[in-house]
């Protein structure tokens, strides 16, 4: 297996499908189940991307500033979906605040695209993938007792995701 070396993402966690996404990264690639430089606070799989990749870690400092001109907010997941490439996800409603973060964000760290430019920035938390078996109906069925879910965004996570050496690097809370 070729090693990656590694990216950044600014991200807001989502604790309340952290045990599904947790278990689905387990299945998929145990090489990228996280843990927390951070005494007391546990890395949570589950998220919204703001921003990233970034190929090196970004300037603590900055991305504090950045977070501190964003105020909480609310937020709500009601179903799974899946995207052309068979992602499935649950989608956040409404997506402008998630946006926000993201058009923000994108102009402090100028070199930076969403997903390198390679998909349309859609606020969600990634959930699993389609395969034999799974499709958004199994895994609607299997977060029944967690979908619909309200959440409020209070804090945005730094991470680095690198096999074997995936971490929390970083939680800032928002204004």
């Amino acid at each position: 297996m070729t090693h990656w070396p590694g990216h950044a993402v600014l991200q807001v966690p989502v604790v309340g499908l952290d045990d599904f996404v947790r278990g689905r990264f387990q299945h998929h690639d145990p090489d990228l189940v996280g843990i927390s430089d951070l005494l007391g606070e546990d890395f949570v799989h589950a998220h919204v991307t703001v921003l990233g990749p970034f190929d090196a870690l970004p300037d603590r400092h900055q991305v504090q500033r950045l977070a501190a001109t964003w105020a909480p907010f609310d937020a709500f997941w009601g179903r799974v979906a899946s995207f052309p490439n068979g992602i499935l996800h649950a989608p956040v409603e409404p997506a402008s605040s998630f946006t926000h973060m993201t058009a923000t964000a994108q102009d402090a760290f100028g070199g930076v695209k969403p997903y390198r430019g390679q998909f349309d920035v859609s606020p969600h938390v990634t959930l699993d993938a389609v395969a034999e078996g799974v499709d958004a109906d199994t895994v609607a069925a299997q977060l029944s007792d967690v979908l619909p879910l309200a959440f409020r965004a209070e804090v945005v996570d730094l991470v680095w995701y690198e096999q074997g050496a995936t971490r929390l690097v970083a939680r800032i809370d928002l204004a």
